[in-house]
């Protein structure tokens, strides 16, 4: 069968595109005009919205976000927590232990990142957390306390995925330098960019670090609109800061928190606590012993005591001559009773 003719395209209709950035456009200058209703004077014309956001994506911020081998369950749900918090990261394989941390510059080089939250794990139970603008610095480290994920706290708020946080700062961050270099950290690292292809633009939650104790406490609101209260969402956890470098991952060390204790000499306090409790009881053991012993004075002997007594009776020496009877020897007592009750009719059958 031969193929059908393309009808000449009359005068009323444009050809359409297939595709390309003017295939809208070239839409609705083709679109006919709709009638105009009656009693209006100009014809009605279609009209297309503008998109959500017009500005561009300048802040190219993009944050790496992975850990060292060795983690356990809670800070993988915070890491994935962190993720799902932050659309301008990135994730990456876990990273060996035996690798130098100078090695992770290169990693952030090839995921084409210029912050990165590493995890560091040791011995299964320290967890610390590395704060990086790479490849120049400068680098925070911290020990991570009091972790809380999303799916173990069960909080009542709730957050669109993807929206963009507003940052909450304690005032102190604006006074001590380092917390001012802290902030500016922060600020780069946990911000969303505006314009980024993977937000939202909606702004319901909002990031609080709050200096207490000589810590950083992280918590993530909900702000409700209708009396703009605040609600915890989550995750929630708590940096102690160990030191602040020049570079990335290294590099001459530029403040030393003097109130840090690592965890090993922690746990080192509690065990010698717990020896000097031992110590104190059993001396307190022996001091008792010590006087117990010393309470016990030698009496010199009484002359007198003597008159009270009195000698017993001696009685006549019996010499038996003639060998006793064995007594048989049973385990079982009903047997024993039996054989007592025979020799008992016997005795008196004799007599």
């Amino acid at each position: 069968a031969g193929k059908r003719k393309r009808a000449a395209l009359g005068p009323g209709r444009a050809k359409r595109p297939r595709g390309g950035p003017g295939a809208a456009e070239a839409e609705v200058e083709a679109a006919p005009a709709p009638a105009p209703q009656e009693g209006s004077g100009a014809p009605q014309e279609y009209s297309i919205p503008p998109p959500v956001s017009q500005g561009k994506w300048k802040n190219k911020e993009r944050v790496l976000i992975f850990s060292s081998r060795g983690i356990n369950f809670r800070t993988r749900h915070l890491m994935q927590d962190l993720r799902t918090l932050m659309p301008h990261s990135k994730a990456d394989t876990k990273m060996d232990r035996k690798d130098q941390l100078f090695v992770i510059n290169e990693v952030c080089e090839m995921k084409n990142c210029n912050k990165c939250i590493f995890f560091e794990a040791k011995k299964k139970q320290d967890l610390y957390m590395w704060l990086s603008n790479t490849p120049q610095g400068p680098s925070a480290k911290f020990l991570v306390q009091n972790v809380h994920t999303l799916a173990e706290l069960k909080m009542t708020g709730n957050c669109l995925r993807g929206s963009r946080p507003l940052l909450s700062f304690d005032p102190i961050f604006d006074k001590e330098p380092h917390y001012a270099l802290l902030k500016e950290l922060f600020i780069q690292i946990f911000s969303t960019p505006q314009y980024h292809p993977k937000s939202q633009p909606f702004v319901d939650h909002i990031f609080t670090f709050t200096v207490t104790d000589e810590r950083i406490w992280f918590r993530n609101y909900q702000i409700i609109e209708e009396d703009a209260s605040l609600v915890e969402i989550g995750p929630r956890f708590v940096l102690n800061l160990i030191k602040i470098f020049q570079g990335s991952f290294g590099g001459p060390t530029l403040y030393e928190n003097p109130h840090y204790q690592s965890p090993n000499m922690h746990r080192r306090l509690i065990r010698l606590s717990v020896a000097a409790k031992f110590r104190e009881k059993q001396h307190v053991k022996e001091v008792q012993m010590e006087k117990k012993k010393a309470s016990k004075v030698l009496v010199k002997e009484d002359p007198t005591e003597v008159v009270f007594e009195t000698p017993a009776e001696e009685k006549p020496v019996e010499i038996q001559l003639v060998k006793p009877e064995s007594k048989p020897i049973v385990k079982d007592k009903k047997k024993l009773r039996k054989i007592q009750r025979k020799k008992q009719k016997k005795l008196f059958r004799t007599e």
